[in-house]
């Protein structure tokens, strides 16, 4: 089965792109993403900008709405996401504890419903 891990970090406490930490995080990543591909059951992954460059849309009654920002005040902001295929959950729970933003953050893991 195929499983969202979604990221979800302290927008303060995520270190500044281009830092040591955030390059010693993207390498763990990348080990991370050579293990999958190597398993051939990677699906994707990567990073994404601050939640400051979001932008949020909604239709309501035939109206859009276009705002800036998320679409939620909180202080986890989802921060990437990977994609996987696991046999077992229980392998797509201990490899979303190995993703390096765990220490900062949380992972939310949940399968993802193949529709044809």
């Amino acid at each position: 089965m195929r499983y969202m891990f979604l990221v979800y970090e302290d927008g303060a406490g995520r270190p500044p792109m281009d830092s040591p930490e955030w390059n010693a995080c993207i390498a763990e990543g990348g080990n991370l993403r050579a293990e999958l591909e190597g398993r051939g059951i990677f699906g994707g992954c990567a990073p994404l900008y601050n939640v400051d460059t979001a932008t949020t849309v909604r239709v309501r009654d035939d109206k859009t709405v276009v705002t800036d920002g998320p679409f939620a005040e909180t202080k986890e902001q989802l921060g990437g996401y990977w994609i996987a295929d696991f046999e077992h959950e229980t392998e797509a729970l201990a490899f979303a504890a190995r993703i390096p933003a765990v220490e900062r953050g949380c992972i939310e893991v949940r399968p993802i419903l193949e529709v044809s």
